[in-house]
């Protein structure tokens, strides 16, 4: 099947999503994004309003992908066990499809504005709530060790949350193992 040909906008997005990797949403100007993409600076708004419409549509695709992802979680019947698995592998998936995105989201989250940060921590504060209530319930069924909820949940989130680092350095890691395995340390340790 064709890929869908891409627009001058999300084009503009991507090369300015490896630019904000590189350097930092801060350190990068709509000139450069320009000069990045072979096109004066005025050009560009033709297609796109500014920095900040880069870094929300960036970030909000993946806060959605998260969020619909999680969404599926909560209403599956499988137990919490399961529901962690899979919540495990979904952060692998959006590690591997968005990034660039993924690092936006991680390091420049907090230069959104107005609606979009509001929109953002909120479905970051929901996504939370969410995977702590599965663990709670994991708890007090007996499926997971009476741990501190919080530990749990820093301990898995930091790792997975930083994975897209570690992802790039490591090489193109196959992703069924990268899953099972993943998986394996972050539910039953390395002992």
């Amino acid at each position: 099947m064709p890929m869908k040909p891409i627009t001058r906008k999300e084009e503009i997005i991507v090369v300015a999503s490896q630019l904000f990797k590189e350097r930092g949403y801060n350190a990068v100007s709509m000139r450069d994004i320009a000069k990045a993409m072979g096109m004066k600076a005025a050009s560009l708004y033709n297609h796109i309003d500014g920095k900040q419409e880069i870094l929300s549509t960036l970030i909000l695709k993946v806060a959605e992908e998260f969020t619909e992802g999680m969404k599926k979680v909560m209403i599956s019947k499988n137990t919490p066990i399961e529901k962690i698995e899979r919540i495990i592998e979904i952060h692998i998936d959006i590690t591997i499809d968005y990034s660039e995105g993924l690092a936006a989201l991680n390091n420049d989250w907090m230069h959104l504005e107005k609606e979009d940060l509001t929109s953002f921590v909120k479905m970051r504060e929901e996504y939370e709530e969410n995977f702590r209530s599965i663990i709670k319930s994991g708890i007090e069924l007996g499926e997971i060790k009476p741990r501190h909820p919080e530990v749990i949940l820093f301990s898995i989130l930091s790792t997975l949350r930083t994975l897209y680092l570690w992802y790039q350095k490591r090489g193109k890691l196959d992703v069924n193992v990268l899953k099972k395995d993943m998986v394996s340390v972050l539910l039953k340790g390395i002992i």
